[in-house]
């Protein structure tokens, strides 16, 4: 068994919890962008596989994340970054991507992303920005 899916947009990074504090009471919480986008790979995710049971075994991940190209960049080099000759190196990091992708999608692809035995990510430059998944039993 093996999911497949696209989330639209330029792909996001797992933010760090935020801390408030009040006298001696200290509260952390995780920032809105991040519960948004966690919410919008579940919503993806359950747009293509509605009926989908989480997968129980050993996990494979595969995740390709596309950027979009600076508006400033001359003809050359914007052929080069689609050609995949020039390859992001921005902001998120690719471990961000990673952890906001599988925490977003445990217990809904996967029983437990402890069952994650395997990952690949990359990244790229696109017209199209969007995050790939794909998350298939060993």
């Amino acid at each position: 068994m093996a999911f497949h899916f696209i989330v639209p947009g330029k792909p996001m990074g797992k933010q760090r919890p935020k801390a408030t504090s009040r006298g001696r009471y200290t509260k952390v919480y995780t920032p809105k962008e991040t519960i948004s986008y966690e919410n919008l790979v579940i919503a993806m995710f359950r747009q293509a596989y509605p009926n989908a049971k989480p997968l129980e075994g050993e996990v494979k991940g595969c995740i390709g994340a596309f950027y979009p190209i600076p508006l400033s960049t001359s003809k050359k080099r914007k052929q080069a970054m689609l050609d995949g000759s020039i390859r992001p190196q921005v902001k998120p990091d690719l471990d961000n991507i990673e952890k906001i992708i599988y925490d977003a999608l445990n217990g809904i692809a996967y029983t437990d992303d402890s069952h994650i035995t395997e990952m690949t990510i990359s990244k790229h430059y696109s017209n199209n920005p969007r995050v790939e998944i794909k998350i298939e039993e060993v």
